[in-house]
């Protein structure tokens, strides 16, 4: 993989323990990858001879190549995510990349299916930018779990780009709704239970937890056969 200079133009905190990373590029200036890719940083580990290897998915749109947004949860004691949270705008860093499968195929014939939970969003955000900006016709479903109303962030841009392109929808759901919350109640494998009847026509990509993965899995391929494309977050 190749490596990168950039350094850090921009921080945003999105919820209390989630962080959005914008890294411009130094040298090379620019560099190309697939939407749902990723980056890596080797990060010093204490009690570790050799650093320790983090992936972080990047959450902007193939059209630009110039920098890069990740998306990461504060994790205490996680090597990756104690260096990211310390970073501060106009730091230096390196990383490798891009590299990873995890990407859209190009099938006219299917529709799409994304679910994710928690930070799983950031591949599947970078896929839905790049292909709205290509002006993709296929139906695309977005299903987007987290916890409670404290958690939430970016709805409003995917309801936006719902209410903009006709063939995206977008659905949230929390697994310990507030009382006064109006949206999605459950977990997000299970909404997919109830809106998923068929999956003929369909390819589903999935990005989050193990146990969502494996549930929505099961499901699916109950119902029949489908492509499945997975990435595992722990």
């Amino acid at each position: 993989m190749e490596s990168v200079q950039a350094k850090v133009s921009r921080i945003r905190d999105l919820t209390h323990n989630v962080r959005e990373l914008e890294l411009i590029l130094c040298e090379p200036a620019a560099i190309s990858f697939k939407a749902g890719q990723f980056i890596s940083f080797d990060i010093p580990k204490e009690g570790y001879p050799y650093p320790v290897t983090r992936p972080y998915s990047i959450a902007s749109p193939s059209s630009t190549s110039d920098r890069v947004l990740l998306l990461f949860n504060l994790v205490p004691g996680g090597p990756g995510s104690t260096y990211l949270f310390s970073l501060r705008e106009g730091d230096p860093v390196r990383f490798k990349g891009p590299a990873g499968s995890f990407t859209l195929r190009e099938d006219p014939t299917k529709q799409m299916l994304f679910v994710a939970t928690g930070t799983g969003i950031a591949p599947f955000r970078s896929m839905i930018l790049s292909y709205l900006e290509r002006d993709g016709t296929r139906p695309l479903m977005l299903f987007w779990g987290v916890r409670s109303e404290r958690d939430l962030y970016y709805q409003d841009e995917f309801k936006d780009l719902a209410d903009r392109y006709p063939h995206f929808s977008f659905v949230m759901t929390l697994s310990q709704p507030g009382s006064e919350w109006t949206g999605g109640r459950g977990r997000v494998s299970s909404l997919v239970q109830e809106r998923v009847t068929s999956v003929r026509d369909l390819a589903v990509y999935l990005c989050g937890n193990g146990n969502m993965i494996k549930d929505v899995t099961s499901y699916i391929q109950a119902k029949g056969l489908c492509p499945i494309y997975r990435e595992k977050y722990y």
